[in-house]
Formats: C-alpha cells, sequence, structure tokens
C-alpha cells in the first residue's frame, strides 16, 4: 500500500511540474500581450516600417504592371511587324507578277513606259 502512494504522490508532482513548465511557455507577461493586441488607431500616424512596407508593395506593383504593359507591346509589335512584312511580300510578288506579265522587251519593262506611235 505504501508504493502505490508513493507512486501516486510522484505522479501528482510530476503533473503540477509539467503543469508550471507548460504554463510559462504558453502565456506570456501582460505588458508583452497588451502591446500585441493593441491596434493602431485610424488616426494615428503609421509607423516608418509601415511606411516602407507599403512603398516597396507599391513599387513592386508598379514594376510588375511595367513589365507587363511593356511585354505586350513588344508581342503586339512583333506581330503587326510580321504582319507589314507579309503584306510587303504580297505585294512585292504581285507588282513581279504584273511586270512580268506586261514586259515587252524594251527598256524599262513596264507598260506605261512604251512608246506608242
Amino acid at each position: 500500500m505504501a508504493w502505490k502512494h508513493l507512486l501516486l504522490v510522484s505522479c501528482f508532482s510530476a503533473a503540477v511540474l509539467l503543469l508550471f513548465s507548460v504554463e510559462e511557455k504558453i502565456f506570456m507577461q501582460e505588458s508583452d500581450a497588451s502591446n500585441f493586441l493593441k491596434k493602431r488607431g485610424k488616426r494615428s500616424s503609421k509607423s516608418r516600417d509601415e511606411v516602407n512596407a507599403e512603398d516597396r508593395q507599391k513599387l513592386r506593383a508598379d514594376e510588375l504592371r511595367r513589365e507587363y504593359h511593356e511585354e505586350q507591346r513588344n508581342e503586339f509589335e512583333n506581330f503587326a511587324e510580321e504582319q507589314n512584312d507579309e503584306q510587303e511580300e504580297r505585294s512585292r510578288e504581285a507588282i513581279e507578277q504584273w511586270r512580268q506579265w506586261h514586259y515587252d522587251g524594251l527598256y524599262p519593262p513596264y507598260l506605261y513606259n512604251r512608246h506608242h506611235i
């Protein structure tokens, strides 16, 4: 019976020690808790760190927006350049065919340069 009593007392003391050690880790000091939960009022000025963080976010957003628009502009310029090149190639081919069809052996080989008698 004495060993049961000794085991019960040792388990109880271990539980109490464990409880106090856990309390110290979980709970913080009252001053730290009040500072942690305190929020800045709407009319109070922002801290320098808050202003710097907001400025960094705005600059990053501006940079991403600028990169996006630059990429879109480059894609459109490439598309327009390809379209112009294709149109010029079709025009050149059509003009060349017209010149070959109307060539009469005279120089320059243009229909409107022929000498009519």
